[in-house]
């Protein structure tokens, strides 16, 4: 191995280096693994023959701090981290968090709120008009156009025109920035680099290009929400590599373009990517706060693909990594999970071996590749699966068998996202039979999200249907085999669609089952996904048709309180909630009830409380499994933008 990249002018001179080519500016601490994409845009520039330094987590409040590795000889490239800085910073109820998983000893305020715009400006500023400035990552990537600010509740313009840098480069970044690394050490101007795909830029509007699909102005869809949603639609529309066309959307006097998105990465190009020399820990100046806790996550796991078809409404992936599907070779695979037998703190456990969603490994279907992606909100899996859709997942079965047979490797969990859903279209009960037996650690996350048919409608999932002929055939399998096994839900509360009813059946749903969640997700309006839009817009971006949307604080108190109805101090909320939806069927102390009444209005009626005579629940929910055999739910915070979370 290298050793870790310059962080400071001692390391630079041991390096023996007087100027880099490169500085990369990261909101993160430093930590040279390849789930990191600082450590991967880093090294891949690193292969192609350059010099890079690494400032992670600048002193913003200090110019001095961006100087610490002098002036790079060809350019800065600047991210927040590996998540929105503002979802970094601030919870859905706009709380500031007061833990950062990318900061060492997971300490919060090492960087500032909107990290990236305040980095590149700050670099604009030190530097001058003629540094050149590339941003990228995910805070770039996802407000690349004018997009709904949920902690300002105001439409911002494309950050491109905040950062005042010359370059966004938006998705994966491999590619196109291998692209402009060697067009910058030609001499090309920066600032005439115009025709990079995956990349987006500001120009005056007689330099716009032809034959663009063009958005409504920043200024229409600031103060109207239809243009809004129309704008949201021709950008979902062309984030495919085949069919994409060329955006353009005005800001005052410039005219924002975004290029058509990059391809895909080839098996080779990305087998590449992972066969870089990463360190595959953090810089050791930070060993004395314990490390960087992000990295326990994904320390021993591997990642075998990229992108989702899913394309969950609520998921920035599909925005970012776009539908089609990059996969690495199974030689690959195998070459890094030898490696991690042999890393310090192995114990013989891979924790995932997986990606956006771990059981994807072709296109979707053939007519991926030649015409692209479905448009029009069209999904590969939902309401139900596309008749097109291919299911094969022998290829992935046979890596998880032969990584199962390296010395020194005692198990290997799957714990990033399966598509149940996908599982069930296939052909048989392979995947599913083999999963159980030897992929599960106790617990098996999956994500039905919801129960409502008209909530998952709105999100873009299966309906709850398919959820149940999952899980009796997990516990039919887990059974047989003579394990103890559990499905932990991913749920979600007051996502666009979901009212006060909506919530109530599912905290049925939640009774029958006997899952009692420990924590509740409620939505997350992020930049870059349909069902920001829809919270924004109160529209359906594809149909235009009106979507409920819970605004208010107690409403999504409640919400989130029926989910969790079984604990004491959500009584009130519970019993306010079901009383505001006409479902007071639910108060007291029978079985078909959630809850009993208040102690006060016990006492008003001066006698104990009644029965409640109906049970409520719907006459289809049949229950997979008696209670004794659901697990706790745990349904927080989670990895990946994390911000609405893979599908």
């Amino acid at each position: 191995m290298h050793g870790f990249l310059p962080t400071t002018r001692d390391e630079m001179n041991a390096a023996g280096l007087s100027q880099l080519d490169f500085i990369l500016i990261t909101g993160d601490a430093y930590v040279d693994h390849p789930s990191f994409g600082t450590a991967i845009i880093s090294r891949v520039i690193e292969a192609e023959g350059f010099s890079v330094g690494i400032i992670a987590q600048p002193d913003w409040r200090n110019d001095h701090d961006y100087t610490r590795l002098g002036r790079p000889k060809y350019g800065f490239m600047i991210n927040s981290g590996n998540i929105d800085s503002m979802v970094a910073h601030y919870s859905v109820s706009l709380s500031r968090r007061n833990y950062d998983a990318y900061t060492a000893g997971g300490k919060p305020g090492k960087r500032p709120d909107r990290a990236l715009t305040v980095y590149s400006k700050a670099i604009r500023r030190i530097y001058g008009p003629d540094m050149p400035i590339v941003i990228g990552g995910l805070e770039a990537s996802l407000r690349r156009f004018a997009h709904y600010d949920y902690w300002d509740d105001s439409v911002h313009p494309s950050i491109l025109v905040d950062a005042q840098a010359d370059l966004l480069s938006f998705g994966m970044g491999e590619l196109q920035t291998i692209e402009i690394v060697h067009r910058l050490a030609a001499g090309e101007d920066i600032r005439q680099m115009r025709d990079i795909r995956g990349t987006c830029y500001l120009c005056d509007p007689e330099d716009t290009p032809w034959g663009a699909a063009q958005c409504p102005d920043f200024e229409i869809v600031s103060r109207d929400k239809k243009n809004y949603c129309k704008a949201t639609r021709i950008q979902m529309d062309n984030q495919d590599e085949v069919s994409g066309k060329t955006i353009i959307q005005r800001h005052g006097d410039k005219m924002l373009v975004q290029n058509p998105p990059m391809r895909m990465l080839t098996t080779e190009e990305l087998d590449r990517v992972y066969d870089l020399p990463y360190m595959r820990t953090w810089h050791p100046s930070y060993k004395d706060e314990g490390g960087v806790p992000g990295l326990q996550e994904v320390e021993f796991s591997i990642a075998h693909n990229r992108g989702c078809f899913g394309a969950c409404n609520f998921c920035s992936i599909a925005f970012h990594q776009g539908r089609r599907i990059a996969v690495r070779s199974v030689e690959s695979v195998l070459k890094e999970a030898h490696l991690l037998t042999t890393l310090p703190g192995f114990k013989g456990y891979i924790h995932d071996v997986g990606g956006p969603t771990a059981n994807f490994r072709r296109p979707s279907c053939q007519k991926q590749l030649t015409a692209g992606l479905c448009k029009g909100g069209k999904k590969c899996l939902a309401p139900t699966p596309c008749p097109a859709l291919e299911v094969d997942h022998s290829e992935y079965l046979d890596m998880l068998r032969q990584i199962r047979q390296i010395p020194g490797i005692k198990k290997v969990f799957i714990r990033s996202g399966i598509r149940y859903d996908y599982m069930l279209a296939g052909k048989d009960d392979t995947f599913l039979k083999e999963l159980v037996a030897n992929h599960v650690s106790g617990q098996l996350k999956v994500a039905p999200e919801h129960c409502s048919d008209q909530v998952l409608d709105n999100m873009g999932k299966p309906h709850i249907e398919v959820y149940r002929r999952f899980a009796e055939m997990f516990y039919d399998e887990t059974k047989r085999i003579g394990k103890k096994q559990y499905l932990v839900p991913y749920l979600m509360s007051s996502h666009p669609g979901s009212t006060l009813r909506d919530a109530v059946e599912l905290s049925l749903f939640l009774k029958e089952h006997g899952m009692h969640p420990e924590q509740v997700q409620d939505f997350y309006p992020t930049p870059g996904t349909v069902s920001t839009c829809m919270f924004y817009t109160g529209m359906n971006p594809y149909t235009m048709e009106p979507v409920f949307v819970p605004r208010t604080k107690e409403e999504k108190a409640m919400q989130r309180a029926l989910l969790q109805y079984f604990l004491p101090q959500n009584h009130r909320l519970v019993v306010k909630g079901l009383k505001m939806a006409g479902r007071t069927d639910l108060i007291g102390t029978g079985p078909g009830c959630l809850v009993p009444p208040l102690k006060e209005e016990q006492r008003s009626s001066g006698s104990s409380p009644k029965n409640g005579t109906k049970n409520a629940r719907p006459s289809n929910r049949s229950s997979t499994r008696p209670a004794a055999s659901a697990a706790p739910v745990k349904t927080g915070r989670r990895g990946r933008q994390k911000n609405n979370r893979k599908g």
